[in-house]
């Protein structure tokens, strides 16, 4: 390691004295921390600290290239990286008079292949929603635009003017001022020893105070923006924070003329970034094969590694085959430091499930700067009015489920597969390749099942006709002499999934959702998470939680509900008062609900919920059994009364005592259907008691991917769109595939965003969305019928129809059991 800069002579000690008490401290001053620290003044709070070890900028921020792209694969980031768009770009500025160094010098992504193009066109097409100027070009404007470039084997690409660089040194300065001058504190030098966590008389963990060498500060909230030694951080408080450390790198090249006012560069195909500095270049990327810091050291600060230059070399191929005159100039410096990564390549954000008042606000995988302003924004209104302002799910620590967030092989390979993938075209039905944590396997290796994986749970996607494909260990994509698997069934068939038409096995799902239109079709969904609420306040608890009047009598079909806010929605089940029979029936003395929760969010939920009967007092326990039981049988379509019948027949014979089966009236896709919630045992027997009753009825197995189609032709209450090809196209029959995030037009403005299906039954992409009214009036039933409707997909625009009720059965007949 070597270090550029060295501490002055006799400075020691923290810069200034430490209060005694704050309602908020910020642990870390690199971006996160300052924007942190910075929102949360905004807001009106006053009395709050950031406590940095060193100096702040100290160990990424102060390293990071600091590019800003304003277009990424999700709306969520589009209006995240807005937010610190403008604050870096104006709003620092005018309030400070200060310039944060921001360059807008705009951006260039390279397609050297179609399905690259097709991916920046989808970019493009989701941007208008936002009002991002973007354009396509051909390799010719492309030349013109950057006379160095080599565009001989480039397809197009995607230039958005508006993109830039920012200064992280002179950001971070620019916004610690900004928050003293609203009362913050800014305390340097002040590494924190330890993390205080008191128990209350309801045994729940809370954060009491901050512990230093120099003094403690008293607190009831501490968020984590430690960078890579947030694991480090969180341990203190008994938190388990879910990143790696990795060394990242980019050098710095000499002049090189002609280059000065050219845009930054992102070469996806080559995993390269070209980021202007004055009239030089920093040369990036991301490798298959990174180096682990497994043993982060304390004593890093503005220090740096030795860049090893078998790892890098890929990056200068790329670069110089993209801009050849990068092959005569030489290298200036080299700058390869520490950064966190996550297992998904999101952000870990929010309360803690382990600690109430600990928040986390790390592992950006390189974002840090780009994502900083709108995640400080919303992280400040998380900690202040106990929720974000947007859909902050995807970067919520409580997506992941409590087994996996110290599980370090989980972590270490998911990810270093989010490393690598990085720079990857991001399709509609792109998978990971590692071994889920948590196999549910009742389906038999015959069924041909291929298997998705939501946050280390698996769940059955879509029945495969060539039989099984396994998914195998995690092989590193051969780096660090790990054997890369060879005739590998399951990459095989992943990689025909890779396209932005129609997949492959379009007509499997078709089957899928048709037999369950039709005949009958089992959904296994053992996933789920399966809790039970029970104790004096149950009812009280139930009542204050869910927005439906759950207290219905036992054993009627249970509600479908939110959580207040809209926080989720679960199926609620009143049971009777019984004594222990667990899993099916827990002991309880007082009111008792079922509480089935999808498997992606139970974890979320369940923290949620928590979290609500504390800060409420109620006397009643969440009872996790999740991976006691199964939901093998969710039986739906046509024929599943009959089945259901058959079937518990069947299984009276089939299990030795059938209270260890509850059926119970449900349905995800619009169809007369029954779930089955059983012990985990007994799953293997029942799923062949369902199958062999059904065979008479032509049964199928059914995946996620067919309730995806399913549920989104039935709608949900939303906007629904259905949409045809332009009459031209139309007459040729095609059909046009859509995948989400496609912009809406009203009278040719855009008002919205599409989450889209291919709708089997009425033969139609469709999809739901919300809309808004551009002048700012209400959305009414007139608004919509009076409006023309298309949406753009990779910038061509298709004439659509607007639905106030689903196509497909709108009077709600079918899953009333009304046929015919």
């Amino acid at each position: 390691m070597r270090s550029p800069f060295k501490q002055e002579d006799g400075i020691s000690g923290p810069t200034k004295p430490l209060p005694k008490f704050a309602d908020v401290v910020v642990i870390g001053g690199g971006s996160l921390g300052c924007q942190t620290l910075y929102h949360l003044c905004k807001l009106g709070m006053t009395n709050v600290v950031l406590l940095e070890r060193d100096r702040l900028t100290t160990g990424t921020t102060w390293h990071t290239a600091g590019l800003l792209w304003q277009l990424r694969p999700s709306d969520t980031e589009l209006e995240l990286l807005a937010h610190t768009r403008n604050v870096i770009s104006s709003e620092l500025e005018e309030e400070t008079g200060l310039e944060t160094g921001w360059i807008q010098n705009g951006g260039l992504f390279i397609a050297s292949n179609k399905q690259r193009l097709d991916e920046y066109k989808r970019l493009m097409s989701l941007g208008k929603a936002y009002g991002i100027e973007s354009y396509v070009l051909s390799p010719a404007e492309t030349k013109d635009l950057y006379p160095l470039m080599n565009v001989k084997d480039l397809y197009g690409t995607l230039y958005v003017p508006k993109d830039g660089t920012m200064d992280p040194a002179g950001t971070c300065t620019i916004l610690s001022r900004a928050a003293t001058a609203r009362g913050a504190t800014v305390i340097e030098n002040c590494p924190v020893t330890g993390i205080q966590v008191k128990v209350d008389d309801l045994g729940v963990k809370r954060v009491k105070e901050v512990q230093t060498a120099y003094g403690t500060i008293q607190t009831p909230c501490v968020v984590n923006c430690a960078g890579v030694w947030a694991t480090k951080l969180g341990k203190m408080a008994g938190v388990s924070v879910p990143l790696i450390t990795m060394h990242h790198a980019y050098i710095v090249t000499e002049r090189t003329k002609g280059i000065q006012n050219m845009p930054n560069v992102r070469d996806h195909d080559a995993s390269v970034y070209l980021r202007l500095q004055g009239d030089t270049l920093s040369v990036g990327g991301y490798e298959h094969n990174p180096i682990f810091w497994d043993d982060v050291s304390d004593k890093f600060a503005f220090s740096l590694f030795d860049l090893d230059w078998d790892v890098f070399m890929q990056h200068i191929d790329g670069a110089v085959n993209r801009v050849p005159a990068l092959e005569q100039t030489g290298i200036k410096s080299t700058v390869c430091g520490p950064e966190s990564f996550t297992a998904d390549h999101k952000p870990l954000m929010g309360e803690a499930p382990e600690v109430r008042g600990f928040f986390l606000g790390c592992g950006f995988n390189s974002a840090g700067m780009m994502l900083g302003g709108g995640c400080g924004k919303e992280l400040a209104h998380w900690i202040i009015h106990g929720r974000p302002e947007k859909d902050m799910y995807g970067y919520d620590i409580r997506r992941f489920h409590h087994s996996l967030t110290n599980n370090n092989r989980w972590i270490r390979e998911r990810s270093h597969e989010s490393y690598t993938k990085n720079y990857s075209v991001v399709f509609p039905f792109d998978e990971t390749f590692g071994q889920p944590q948590h196999e549910e396997r009742p389906l038999p290796p015959g069924s041909g099942c291929v298997f998705q994986e939501r946050h280390g749970w698996e769940r059955p996607g879509w029945f495969n006709r060539d039989g099984h494909a396994p998914v195998l260990d995690y092989d590193y994509y051969g780096a660090y002499d790990v054997p890369k698997n060879t005739d590998y069934k399951y990459r095989e068939i992943l990689g025909k999934e890779y396209t932005f038409d129609f997949p492959p096995h379009h007509d499997v799902i078709c089957d899928e959702c048709l037999t369950c239109r039709n005949a009958v079709a089992v959904f296994d969904m053992s996933y789920f998470g399966k809790f039970y609420l029970t104790g004096p306040d149950a009812k009280k608890a139930a009542d204050w939680l869910f927005t439906a009047d759950v207290n219905k009598a036992p054993g009627e079909d249970p509600c479908d509900v939110c959580l207040g806010g809209v926080e989720s929605d679960l199926t609620v089940s009143r049971l009777e008062p019984s004594p222990a029979h667990l899993p099916l029936t827990p002991e309880s003395n007082g009111e008792a609900y079922y509480l089935a929760i999808g498997g992606g969010v139970a974890q979320h939920n369940w923290s949620h919920i928590q979290a609500v009967l504390q800060d409420q007092g109620f006397r009643c326990t969440l009872i996790d059994h999740t991976e006691d039981m199964g939901m093998i049988s969710s039986i739906q379509g046509h024929k599943s009364r009959v089945l259901k019948q058959t079937t518990v027949h069947s299984c009276t014979h089939t299990l030795s005592n059938f209270s260890s089966v509850r059926a119970m009236r449900l349905s995800f896709v619009g169809e007369m259907g029954w779930e089955l919630h059983i012990p985990k045992e007994s799953c293997q027997p029942v799923y062949h008691a369902v199958m062999a009753a059904g065979a008479k009825y032509d049964i199928c197995n059914a995946g996620y991917r067919a309730i995806d189609s399913l549920s989104i032709e039935k709608g949900k209450g939303e906007l629904l769109i259905s949409f045809k090809a332009l009459e031209a196209q139309k007459a040729e029959g095609l059909k046009v595939p859509m995948f989400g995030l496609e912009t809406i037009f009203r009278n040719s403005v855009p008002v919205g965003l599409m989450r889209s299906e291919f709708g089997f039954a009425i033969d139609k992409t469709v999809g739901y969305g919300y809309i808004c009214n551009p002048d700012g009036g209400v959305v009414s039933p007139d608004f919509v019928r009076s409006g023309e409707f298309a949406l753009e997909r990779m910038g061509v625009t298709y004439k659509a129809t607007a639905h106030l009720k689903s196509p497909f059965d709108p009077e709600d007949k079918r899953v009333k059991g009304i046929y015919g």
